[in-house]
């Protein structure tokens, strides 16, 4: 670098100075801060966790739409020739005791209780977030009143209310119970919600748009909600995985899914009485629901993680 003498005026020492140069700027523009959504997003996606259970997630989803379609049984067919048949290349998952093609019996079983936790799992989480928003926003009566509904749905036993109405539904179809694992799945997740709200009702910006006149759903839909929106997508999530277990126990009880009508459930409850003489009605069908269970067990503790970084295998 080129160098400059100047002599100093008091003592004439002769005073080297730099040559002027291009300006430094006055202000160092940072990055943009990431919002919430996308540092959750960020987060998510560097977990190897995530991406296991997305890919074998997707996979068992193709294998459950496509399979039946590549297949040249159907649930419902018979092959009188090959009753109670082991696996074999022409019956992949062999058959039952009435000739039944198990593979595509466990394919449709499959994709009912996907549907069912799909429905099921998010419709609780949906009523979870507006029943305990409403009780934590209004407070007072309302709040007293949804607060006693939760608590009674709470301690009433699910499974024996279903047991003693059980005869009043045959004629229906598999929506009702896909209502009813909806209708007792919510009541933990509206009281997480609730509290969040009153916390959140205070805050500047909520008093802000109250003043300014926004009505109640409008504050809720832009402002609450969004700010526990992580919370819900956790619960939907890890709500899917409640909903197909308990329409696999209840169908396994008799109390689900009925014939014609097949699930994973009543396969599990057909296969448990041959699971030591024909170990393949019942091994299949509980290898693709543990398998379907664990994929979806990933996803949700990935999520759970990516909100709360001191969560899980995050704590140290």
């Amino acid at each position: 670098m080129s160098l400059l003498e100047e002599t100093n005026a008091a003592g004439g020492t002769p005073v080297a100075t730099p040559a002027p140069g291009p300006a430094t700027p006055d202000v160092i523009r940072s990055a943009k801060p990431l919002s919430r959504g996308r540092l959750i997003w960020r987060r998510l996606t560097q977990t190897s966790r995530f991406w296991a259970g997305a890919i074998a997630i997707a996979v068992i989803l193709l294998w459950a739409i496509l399979g039946p379609l590549l297949y040249p049984y159907d649930a419902t067919g018979r092959d009188p020739l090959n009753m109670g048949l082991g696996p074999t290349q022409l019956h992949w998952f062999g058959t039952n005791n009435i000739g039944q093609d198990l593979y595509a019996q466990t394919l449709v079983g499959l994709q009912k209780s996907i549907v069912i936790g799909l429905i099921a799992g998010p419709l609780g989480t949906l009523i979870a977030a507006v029943v305990g928003s409403v009780a934590g926003y209004l407070g007072g009566v309302v709040d007293r009143v949804l607060v006693w509904c939760i608590n009674l749905l709470l301690v009433l036993p699910s499974f024996i209310l279903l047991v003693i109405l059980s005869p009043l539904f045959k004629g229906l179809s598999w929506v009702f119970l896909t209502i009813f694992i909806a209708g007792f799945s919510w009541m933990i997740m509206a009281q997480v919600v609730r509290s969040q709200t009153r916390s959140l009702r205070d805050r500047d910006f909520v008093k802000a748009a109250r003043y300014m006149g926004v009505p109640m759903p409008t504050i809720l839909g832009r402002h609450i909600i969004p700010n526990i929106a992580s919370l819900l997508i956790i619960d939907a999530t890890l709500g899917v995985v409640a909903s197909i277990l308990a329409e696999t126990g209840l169908s396994y009880f008799g109390f689900g899914i009925r014939a014609p009508d097949v699930s994973l459930g009543t396969l599990l409850a057909e296969g448990t009485s041959a699971a030591v003489t024909r170990p393949w009605l019942f091994v299949f069908p509980a290898g693709v629901l543990i398998l379907t269970l664990f994929a979806v067990s990933l996803i949700g503790d990935a999520l759970r993680d990516a909100v709360d970084p001191t969560s899980g295998v995050n704590r140290d």
